[in-house]
């Protein structure tokens, strides 16, 4: 990170435990160079034992994303980043209205049979990248599956954690894939309107669709970061948090290059 990010990014970092009087010993590196040391995994899509020497250890790094990843601490500094993007272009700090898609990816062979699976549509033997984002393509939920989930099973987890977090999400637009009863069920239980947007039967080759493109940059976005390009994560919860620090990634330049909306 440039000195410029840091600065933008350093009031949003979790406070550590030991600086709130909850115990611990002080880590032995400092969030900066962790931040750049798993910043660099995730663009140059490397193993963690292929940390440069620049970094710190590559198993204290790895300790770093475990404990940031099993205590949620990424997606919590992850949702401030958004919040503070969204505030910085003049938007509320929280949405109501986002769009809902799925990718299917490869799987690298060390994921287990218990995780992936084999899509149909997609001919893809791997997992399966369920994601809600804003109307800025900002990610507000992400789910990893097995390549062989129905889009519309998944969003029936996926809206409703997106939901409960986001309180005032009113409008979700949707694809094809998730007509039938989830439309009813968004409506009745989540209080959402689930819009599905069509192509129309006269439609030929590429076509640019309204809101749903929105989604796809994302999905463009990752593809383009190695370490997601392929899904090498042995654990689903590791999938998705390395989803969360390609767009943690991705936003820390933005917040940078930003400046605040003028009132």
């Amino acid at each position: 990170m440039t000195d410029a990010e840091w600065a933008a990014i350093r009031p949003l970092l979790p406070v550590p435990g030991w600086l709130r009087g909850r115990g611990g010993q002080p880590e032995a590196y400092c969030h900066r160079a962790m931040l750049d040391a798993i910043h660099y995994l995730v663009d140059n899509g490397i193993k963690w034992r292929a940390m440069p020497g620049d970094f710190p250890p590559w198993d204290r790094v790895y300790a770093f994303f475990r404990r940031w990843r099993d205590q949620v601490l990424v997606r919590e500094f992850h949702d401030r980043l958004r919040a503070r993007i969204r505030e910085r272009l003049g938007r509320d700090a929280e949405p109501s209205a986002g769009v809902i898609d799925s990718q299917s990816v490869k799987a690298d062979a060390v994921v287990g049979s218990d995780s992936r699976g084999f899509d149909g549509g997609k001919l893809i033997n791997g997992r399966k990248r369920h994601v809600v984002v804003d109307t800025l393509g900002l990610l507000l939920g992400v789910m990893v599956t097995a390549a062989d989930v129905g889009d519309r099973t998944a969003a029936h987890v996926l809206l409703r954690q997106v939901a409960d977090a986001h309180d005032q999400l009113e409008l979700v637009w949707a694809d094809g894939g998730y007509t039938g009863s989830l439309v009813d069920y968004c409506l009745t239980v989540l209080a959402l309107v689930l819009a599905i947007v069509k192509r129309s039967h006269d439609m030929r080759g590429f076509v640019v669709l309204p809101k749903r493109w929105i989604v796809e940059r994302l999905f463009a976005h990752l593809m383009r970061t190695r370490r997601l390009a392929r899904d090498y994560e042995r654990r689903t919860t590791s999938a998705e948090a390395m989803i969360y620090w390609s767009m943690i990634l991705l936003m820390t330049r933005r917040l940078a290059r930003s400046r605040p909306q003028r009132a």
